[in-house]
């Protein structure tokens, strides 16, 4: 059994770490809640530019011809996980490795496969093993859709100059503070569903000025950016539930192991002080005889 002074400095170690470990949960708690509106105001938003733009296409039998949607044979593949800069978020960053990983897997070993990094903790992993074109790491430093916007506009640029065949976004999509779900979206090329009207009964029926063609020209460029930061968002919310549930996990582990400690030290104490009373009583009989 350790001696005494021991177990005090792990007491005093754990119970330093604890103080870190709760007060890392409580400020990861504040940002989730913002980060949290954010994204929960923004899903409509993006969700019914969405739907708008698989009605127009849907009704427009093939007439808007867009870089974008051009569906091309792959043999250049451009992945782009998102992580976060930071660590202590459990097993959040791991995860978008490995599932980065996996959807490399997916495509012919002829393929080339590109990434273009947005997060620190992938970059430094997956470099190792892709050639990554870029990183975006500071991204997160002003999370805004102006640079954002940098982003989409240039993953834009490369698809319509025929330097990679397909796009594909691997990212934590927010579902509650506990739990991330691990997403693997197409970016580009754009599936519009041109040709397949799926038109619902109750379907909202629009009036498109100029007219459908020059709208939908202007509104895939917009709904690819949107998408993006979506994306983003959707992760630095995911982010912060990922870590204050870890870091609740990890305070709840050092108070039970601070307690433990102290049962510990409280033994070892009683069992000293039991000790010292049998040296004096034995002394003093000893004396007597």
């Amino acid at each position: 059994m350790a001696n005494l002074k021991e177990l005090r400095n792990r007491i005093t170690s754990v119970s330093s770490t604890m103080q870190i470990t709760s007060a890392m949960k409580m400020v990861s708690a504040a940002k989730l809640s913002k980060a949290q509106d954010a994204i929960t105001r923004m899903r409509p938003y993006a969700e019914k530019l969405t739907e708008l733009l698989q009605n127009l296409s849907a009704s427009l039998d093939g007439e808007a011809q867009s870089p974008y949607t051009v569906v091309r044979p792959v043999s250049k593949v451009l992945i782009v996980p998102i992580s976060s800069n930071r660590g202590l978020a459990g097993a959040f960053n791991t995860n978008i490795v490995k599932r980065s990983k996996l959807v490399s897997k997916q495509f012919d070993d002829a393929a080339t496969i590109d990434l273009l990094t947005i997060g620190k903790k992938a970059d430094d992993v997956l470099k190792k093993d892709f050639n990554v074109i870029h990183n975006n790491n500071e991204v997160f430093d002003h999370l805004e859709y102006d640079n954002v916007k940098e982003i989409a506009e240039y993953l834009m640029k490369v698809y319509a100059e025929g330097q990679y065949d397909k796009i594909i976004l691997v990212y934590n999509s927010f579902k509650n503070a506990a739990t991330q779900i691990i997403k693997e979206e197409q970016f580009l090329p754009l599936e519009t569903e041109v040709g397949e009207t799926k038109v619902s009964p109750n379907a909202t029926e629009y009036i498109y000025e100029p007219n459908k063609v020059d709208i939908i020209k202007e509104l895939i460029p917009k709904s690819l950016k949107i998408q993006l930061f979506k994306a983003i968002r959707d992760s630095v919310a995911s982010e912060h539930g990922a870590r204050m549930t870890a870091m609740h996990k990890a305070t709840d582990n050092a108070t039970e192991l601070r307690d433990d400690l102290k049962l510990s030290y409280n033994k070892a104490r009683q069992a000293s002080i039991t000790n010292e009373i049998l040296e004096i009583v034995a002394g003093a009989e000893a004396l007597s005889a």
